[in-house]
């Protein structure tokens, strides 16, 4: 009789941390796989490895409590996140903070285990982190915030392998922003009118639109840097072969999103993963063998 409610509170934290739904890990894990084994010049260590795959999953968790803890009063009001475990009264709000702060805390203590810098960069991320949840009440740009986030996962992967950041560390770090900023307005295209309704900002919105004209052309700028990143770390004729694949991913994408269907959008968002897989397929393989 009372193993129920322990069942179902236990699934409600799962479904509240989204690992039930590993997309987000896989969007977070990418950026900082391309950093350690281009930083690395090769496989980079096991131990760094561990601490980030680690990293990501308990960050990106951290990131999905704080979100619906910061929207739990605005996820009633659409249809896709009006289930959500804080909005439907499954778990209190006060737990969701509880269990936010024991995410940090554990993520930083896998922090602890680089060095200073990469401490450092990890303080930083974690208040983008926080950030972000809020900046859709007051700037059509919590894309960028979120690309921030997600980004600082590459400085973080430089500084924890060199215990520096070099300067062209920041063309992987431009690169994982403005990849994020892509896919996540796909994500923003399908809650769009219902954001509308209630007021919350989005790169959608800002776009209008023209949505899909200014994803091409970020997709355009995202194809020139990785370009360019194949020119600054000496990469192989594999890396390139893999920003062919790329561009037809691109192309897939845009005709996903070509008449603005909410479901089609929402795929296009999650097909995205496939860039970062082909993306690291080209770096590990370029600089591995």
């Amino acid at each position: 009789m009372n193993s129920q409610p322990k069942t179902t509170s236990f699934g409600a934290y799962l479904r509240l941390m989204r690992l039930d739904n590993p997309i987000g890990i896989y969007l977070l894990l990418w950026p900082p796989l391309w950093a350690l084994f281009l930083a690395a010049e090769g496989v980079p260590d096991l131990k760094l490895l561990l601490i980030f795959v680690l990293g990501v999953v308990l960050m990106r968790s951290a990131g999905c409590v704080i979100n619906d803890y910061a929207d739990r009063h605005i996820d009633k009001l659409i249809e896709r996140t009006k289930h959500r475990p804080i909005t439907s009264g499954e778990i209190n709000h006060k737990s969701a903070l509880k269990l936010f702060v024991f995410l940090i805390v554990l993520a930083f203590i896998l922090v602890l285990l680089t060095n200073y810098l990469t401490m450092q960069l990890a303080i930083i991320a974690a208040l983008l982190a926080i950030l972000y949840p809020f900046t859709k009440r007051w700037t059509n740009l919590p894309q960028f915030v979120l690309g921030l986030a997600f980004a600082m996962s590459v400085p973080m992967a430089f500084s924890a392998t060199l215990n520096i950041i070099p300067i062209i560390a920041w063309y992987v770090f431009a690169t994982t922003i403005i990849w994020t900023v892509i896919y996540d307005t796909m994500y923003s295209m399908a809650d769009r009118e219902e954001d509308l309704k209630i007021g919350i900002k989005s790169t959608a919105i800002l776009f209008a639109k023209f949505d899909r004209l200014i994803i091409g052309i970020l997709q355009i700028g995202l194809l020139l840097i990785l370009i360019k990143i194949s020119d600054v770390f000496n990469l192989t004729i594999l890396y390139d072969i893999s920003l062919v694949l790329v561009a037809l991913l691109m192309i897939y994408h845009q005709f996903l999103i070509r008449n603005r269907n909410k479901s089609n959008c929402f795929h296009g968002f999650l097909h995205n993963n496939y860039i970062g897989m082909v993306i690291f397929a080209g770096i590990a393989l370029s600089v591995a063998l």
